[in-house]
């Protein structure tokens, strides 16, 4: 044991004498002449401040959003180095992050689905706020702002929401038939996400009771609950988001609740006198220079532009449902909604189709 101290403590106590700051010492790094002669780096002693908004950024779908962040010193002092500037998407489910832009000086790159889509804007002094056009419901989320001068490294959070609605969706096949890449999928089919846990609970405390339990981005599987019943967690449980929490993401099969956001386009509602078969509601659709509209984009339509039909009409997914935003008799229960008539084999009815503008 006395030996195994004095070969620990002899590099401390032998001639090499480094000034320590903060607990650490600094040498060769990132200043090494290549001449074998050591550089030490001595702080100025002002500290790196990253500022980004506390309140969350709103965007929608196909628009473009400005993610703001600044940085400073204090106390004030001119940087001595190129500044270089990261930002980076971080993920639901506590994964690695995911790059989005890197940049040093005025020479920027972005990556992967921000390629051609996001960009400094550097218009005030130590400005590293970032820039994304046309905005996609995966862009939805917290973004890291990191800003490194040498060794000082400090960053902050942006939370970036879109303004949209999160809908329980089941398949024809039925209830609980999906696991987490099938929900992934039908999500995607039709014109949404798999919703978020935030987007969940946002959709709850606006209104959304639904007793089904559907798979979340992160993998889990919960369900909101308004009004507390026997089925839906018991009478004893508050008001809520029931969690399964995470499950199987093969073996296990629920619902899914799906995210869309403002639409690009317009929804709008077509009939014949006799109605329409699916095939031929379809061919409507395109003989209007649109395209059948998609579960997603229905909702969409609802909530933000406020389509009120009380007819009823084929969807993309072989569904049938009508939008009403002003309940009145014969058209439902008393509340807006989208009504649904499920998945019938036969019968004829109208169609919504979609454009964009």
């Amino acid at each position: 044991l006395p030996l195994l101290l004095e070969a620990t403590l002899l590099p401390v106590t032998s001639g090499s004498h480094h000034p320590f700051y903060n607990g650490f010492y600094y040498n060769h790094i990132m200043n090494d002449k290549g001449n074998g002669q050591e550089k030490v780096v001595y702080f100025n002693g002002a500290r790196l401040l990253v500022e980004t908004p506390k309140d969350p950024v709103y965007s929608f779908n196909g628009g473009n959003v400005t993610l703001p962040c600044h940085y400073r010193y204090e106390p004030d002092v001119e940087a001595k180095r190129k500044i270089r500037i990261k930002w980076s998407k971080l993920r639901d489910d506590y994964t690695k992050e995911q790059d989005v832009l890197v940049a040093i000086g005025k020479t920027y790159m972005a990556f992967g689905d921000f390629r051609g889509r996001a960009h400094l804007h550097q218009a005030g002094r130590r400005e590293a706020s970032l820039v994304v056009s046309d905005v996609r419901l995966q862009d939805d989320g917290k973004y890291r702002c990191e800003v490194i001068d040498g060794l000082e490294d400090e960053s902050d959070v942006v939370d970036l929401r879109l303004q949209g609605i999160v809908f329980p969706y089941q398949p024809p096949r039925g209830q609980y038939k999906l696991n987490f890449h099938e929900a992934e999928r039908v999500c995607q089919e039709q014109g949404a996400i798999l919703a978020t846990f935030n987007q969940l609970f946002q959709a709850w405390s606006e209104g959304l009771d639904w007793c089904n339990a559907g798979w979340l981005a992160d993998g889990t599987v919960q369900y909101p609950i308004r009004l507390p019943r026997k089925p839906c967690g018991g009478l004893q449980l508050a008001p809520g988001i029931r969690s399964y929490g995470p499950r199987h993401r093969y073996l296990h099969r629920f619902d899914a609740f799906c995210f869309s956001s403002a639409l690009r386009g317009e929804v709008f509602y077509l009939d014949h006198t006799a109605g329409m078969t699916l095939e031929e509601a379809k061919q409507s659709c395109q003989d209007a220079g649109a395209e059948i509209a998609r579960v997603g984009q229905l909702y969409s339509a609802w909530k933000f532009l406020g389509l009120d039909r009380c007819d009823a009409g084929w969807l993309a997914d072989g569904s049938v449902r009508y939008p009403i935003a002003k309940p009145r008799a014969n058209c439902g229960p008393p509340e807006p909604g989208v009504r649904s008539f499920g998945f019938p084999s036969k019968g004829r009815f109208g169609v919504f189709c979609y454009k964009e503008r």
